[in-house]
Formats: structure tokens, C-alpha cells, sequence
């Protein structure tokens, strides 16, 4: 048997026309702007006192100067209640003062609650019109008048140009339904006064920020455009350093490490002493041709990924004692205190500084002793590492540097908050002393 089942379809809602989504566009922007958080706290922030006015005054008055904005805004105040007095006849005391504080209070509240001013303005004026004793200005007295002006203005420079425009929108809402309900009976109207003056006010501020913002936009994109610049000058450069070290360095290393290969095949039946020689110049040259290619590397791109190849730590420091050795550098170690494993870092560094002492040992002291003392005390790890002084009768003469050995050493230890001394010693060799401190484990403080 067969069924044939019947599916009913949900007609959907129409599309809604342009204007529907224009106006529910408009009353979202309203409710953004003048009614979510109307009365949220924006303290009015001090002006700086860096600029080219304010830097000339003495101490006391920049401290002074920073509240400048504040006080405009409390003169401004006392403007406005100034017109309300001057447009009240002579009547109640109570109500001219009741008048005088609904224009100063909504100017007072920008400096707090700017958007709450706005509203508290706006609600106040039919109120200062219906209890005035005479109603000569409609609908807007001429307390309101200057308070609504100046809130409008303050309000403005505080806020972003569409909050300006909707408050425009809203005081004309306001002055054209006041006129049209009782615009019969009370000819003198000053809506289209009010709403010219604002008009022109809240345009000059929105276009001045307007100006602002774009000239913002610019510093901004400016600073943006010279990083990239310099990124990409930074990066030719490496690019260049990179090629220039490896057109040469690489080159001389490579032609080493090929001769010290072939050399013992060059002499008839050469003595072990010299084969293991030229086996350790073999190894080295290559070890340090696959460092470069890794310097090279990072120098080269900026996202360059190391290989995942094992660092060395202090495990490895007997290999680096016999391939010195080997090289012709007579070298003792000495260890003490506990042996534990130390951070990545310290180990890697603390290898590092000897591998580059025991390298400037061969450089600048050839033919001389060398000692190297590594102590593991409880707040960290200590390293010593001196040479004697240069036999008399030297067969190899030194070999001068730059110093950037001694300075890529302390990098490292300042980079591990460590502690390093290095100088000449009494006996005329060289020492070096570093304390790289690493911090104690719950089982070590117990």
C-alpha cells in the first residue's frame, strides 16, 4: 500500500521594503545613541597641559590648566541661568530661582553625564514655559534657549556627529509640536531661531570632527606605512646579510672542511697525531657550517621555523672539552656541588659561555692552560672559566678581536638575570665568572 504524505510549507515572512529597513536602521541608531546608557557616567577628562600654550606656564598654573575645559563649562552654566534671570519679570522669587537652576543643571551634567543632559534640557523646557508668569517666547524661554544651545554644543563635541544630528532631530520634533499644538494662540515663536542656530553650531563641530578623525585616520595609517616600511628595509637587509655570509663564511668554511679532509691522504704514511688533527679541523669546520646554515636561516625570513634539533646543555660539556683538546688547548673541568637538571635555557646559556671563553682561550692565549669550574649552588649555577698566560716561546701569535665575544656573554646573562665579571688575572691570563640564578623548587626550599 502506498502512502503519499502532504507537507505543509510555512509561508515565509515577506522581504521588508528599503524604507522598512531604513527606518528600523534609524530607530536602532536612536536607541544606540540617546536611549542605551543615556545616563551612563563619561566624566569630562582633564585637558592635557603638553601643548605649545600650556608648556610655557609655570608648574602651579599647568596643574591648573588641565581643568580649563571644566570651567568653560561652569561659565557656560552660569550664562544660562544669567538669561533666565534677564528674561523672568518681576514675580516669585521661588520660580525665578526654579527657572535659573533647570538652565544651570543640564549644563552642570555634561561634565558627567552628557547624553542624560541632553534629555534632562529637553524635558525641562515645556516645564520653565508652563510655570513662567508670562509666555511672551515659545516654546522655548530664555533660560531654555541658551541652555539647550549650549548643552547641544557640549554634548556635540562629546559624541559622535549622528548623536548630534539625532538630537537635532529631537529638539525640532519638540519646537515644531509645541508650535502646531499652540502655535494659534502664541504668534511669537522662536522654534525656527533655535533650530537655525543649533543647525549651524552642530554642523561647525561635527565637521571639525569630522577633520579630526580623518586627520587621525591618517597619523594612523602613516605610522602603520612606515612600520611595514621599516619591516621591509629591516628584512632586505637581513636578506643581505644573510647572502653576503654565505658567499663568504660558508664558502672559506666549506674549503677547510674539503682540505682537512684530503690532507692526510697528501703525506705518505702520516702519524696518527696529525690524521686525529685534521679530523677534529674536519668535524669542526662542518659542525660550524651547519650552525651558519641555521643562523642563516632565521636571518634570511622572518617566520623561519629552527629545526628541531637538540640543543646542547652541560651534558654535553665533556665533547666540547675533548674536541678542545684536540685542538690543542690542555683544559681541566671541575664540578661541585649536587649535579641537577637546571631550565632549558640556563643549561643552553651556561654552555654557550663556555664554549665562547674556551674559544677566546684559543684565539687570544694559543699554547696556554685553561680550567673550567662549574658550581651547582642552591640559588643557581656558577661558572668559571680561566686561562693562564701565554707561553714565552709561543708558536702561534694571537689572533685579535672585536670584543663581541665578551658581549654576546653578557647578552645571555643578562637575559637570565645573571651576574658577570671578566678581566685579566694577577698571573697574566684571562678569567671569566658568571652566576646565572634559577629559582628554587617546592623539594629544594624544604
Amino acid at each position: 500500500m502506498l502512502y503519499v504524505t502532504e507537507t505543509t510549507r510555512i509561508p515565509s515572512s515577506p522581504p521588508r521594503s528599503p524604507e522598512a529597513r531604513l527606518a528600523a536602521d534609524a530607530l536602532r541608531g536612536l536607541r544606540q545613541d540617546l536611549i542605551h546608557d543615556a545616563f551612563a557616567y563619561r566624566p569630562l577628562p582633564p585637558m592635557r597641559t603638553d601643548g605649545p600654550l600650556t608648556r610655557r606656564l609655570p608648574g602651579a598654573l599647568r596643574e591648573y590648566a588641565q581643568w580649563t575645559p571644566h570651567a568653560v563649562v561652569v561659565a557656560a552654566g552660569l550664562i544660562a541661568m544669567a538669561f533666565s534671570f534677564a528674561g523672568t519679570t518681576q514675580g516669585s522669587e521661588a520660580l525665578e530661582l526654579f527657572n535659573a537652576l533647570l538652565a544651570l543643571v543640564p549644563v552642570l551634567l555634561t561634565l558627567v553625564r552628557p547624553v542624560g543632559a541632553f534629555w534632562v534640557s529637553w524635558a525641562a523646557a515645556p516645564f520653565v514655559v508652563l510655570f513662567s508668569e508670562r509666555w511672551d517666547d515659545w516654546p522655548w524661554s530664555p533660560g531654555s534657549f541658551a541652555c539647550h544651545l549650549i548643552v547641544l554644543t557640549l554634548v556635540a563635541l562629546r559624541t559622535r556627529p549622528r548623536t548630534a544630528a539625532w538630537m537635532w532631530l529631537l529638539t525640532a520634533v519638540y519646537s515644531l509640536g509645541a508650535d502646531t499644538l499652540l502655535g494659534g494662540e502664541y504668534q511669537n515663536s522662536n522654534s525656527a531661531p533655535l533650530l537655525v542656530l543649533t543647525a549651524m553650531v552642530l554642523l561647525v563641530v561635527a565637521v571639525r570632527q569630522v577633520r579630526r578623525e580623518a586627520r587621525q585616520e591618517v597619523t594612523a595609517q602613516r605610522t602603520v606605512t612606515a612600520r611595514e616600511r621599516s619591516r621591509r628595509t629591516l628584512l632586505e637587509e637581513r636578506t643581505t646579510i644573510a647572502r653576503e655570509l654565505h658567499d663568504v663564511v660558508a664558502h672559506h668554511m666549506s674549503v677547510v672542511a674539503i682540505q682537512a679532509e684530503a690532507a692526510p691522504y697528501r703525506v705518505e704514511n702520516p702519524p696518527p697525531e696529525l690524521e686525529r688533527a685534521f679530523a677534529t679541523i674536519r668535524e669542526n669546520a662542518v659542525a660550524a657550517l651547519t650552525e651558519l646554515r641555521r643562523v642563516l636561516g632565521v636571518v634570511r625570513a622572518e617566520d623561519y621555523e629552527a629545526p628541531d634539533a637538540p640543543q646542547p646543555t652541560l651534558a654535553d660539556l665533556d665533547a666540547l672539552l675533548a674536541n678542545v683538546r684536540d685542538a690543542g688547548l690542555p683544559v681541566d673541568k671541575a664540578v661541585t656541588g649536587a649535579v641537577r637538571e637546571l631550565p632549558p635555557g640556563v643549561e643552553l646559556s651556561a654552555y654557550r659561555i663556555v664554549q665562547e671563553a674556551l674559544s677566546n682561550t684559543l684565539r687570544h692565549a694559543p699554547g696556554a692552560s685553561a680550567r673550567v669550574e662549574v658550581s651547582y649552588v642552591l640559588g643557581g649555577l656558577g661558572l668559571r672559566i680561566v686561562n693562564g698566560p701565554v707561553p714565552a716561546p709561543a708558536l702561534v701569535k694571537p689572533s685579535p678581536g672585536a670584543g663581541h665575544g665578551i658581549t654576546g656573554m653578557r647578552e645571555r646573562v643578562s637575559m637570565l638575570n645573571g651576574e658577570m665579571t671578566a678581566g685579566p688575572t694577577g698571573e697574566g691570563g684571562y678569567e671569566v665568572a658568571v652566576f646565572l640564578p634559577v629559582a628554587l623548587a617546592s623539594g629544594d626550599e624544604a
